[in-house]
């Protein structure tokens, strides 16, 4: 590789300085300067500006004198017309108005017991935890449910479809108590379990 001489290598030549440049008429183009023309027209600009504000803050704003009581009392009333009169209220045809006024209405009070004891069934409930056509299904499913510390039994019903052996717990006396054992059998995956009235 070829190695160069740097010291030998001379400078570059300094360029001429950019002079104006002459218009074909021999005319002198000036280099960029300050824009005074533009500069003077601002400030007229501006100068005026302030003086057509101060001129319109001098002048007072005419006022507008509200229209007097008289005036409008003054008005002309138009004239009432036949039409403009209302006709008299017609007589009632119905007699309902004045029945209902006089009608009493007697309401029993209850007293809470009485309506605890309106709402609740006659019947009691059971939990059927499954139906099956063989009894050694119902017996497996009892079985399983013994295991979680409840009683069952199996009843034995017969329709058009065949023999059920069903698998019931209860009875119950209130529905809430047989939802609390149809969730129990729910949490260890004893389900479905319906439930219905004892029959």
């Amino acid at each position: 590789m070829a190695t160069k001489d740097y010291v030998k290598r001379g400078r570059s030549p300094k360029k001429a300085p950019i002079k104006a440049k002459a218009t074909p008429k021999g005319k002198k183009v000036p280099a960029s300067g300050f824009p005074t023309k533009w500069a003077a027209l601002a400030v007229m600009l501006v100068c005026s500006l302030i003086a057509g504000l101060f001129f319109l803050s001098g002048t007072d704003v005419p006022e507008t004198t509200p229209p007097t009581p008289a005036a409008v009392i003054a008005k002309p009333q138009p004239a009432k017309t036949k039409a403009d009169v209302l006709p008299p209220k017609p007589e009632e045809k119905w007699r309902y108005i004045q029945e209902l006024e006089n009608k009493k209405v007697i309401v029993p009070v209850l007293t809470p017991k009485q309506v605890i004891a309106k709402d609740k069934p006659t019947k009691p409930y059971l939990l059927q935890c499954g139906a099956y056509h063989s009894q050694a299904q119902a017996e497996q499913r009892k079985a399983t449910i013994a295991f979680q510390g409840m009683n069952s039994q199996i009843k034995v019903s017969t329709n058009d479809k065949g023999t059920w052996y069903r698998v019931v717990l209860g009875p119950y006396k209130d529905k809430r108590l047989a939802m609390d054992d149809q969730n129990k059998l729910q949490q260890h995956g004893i389900s479905p379990c319906a439930i219905w009235f004892w029959e």
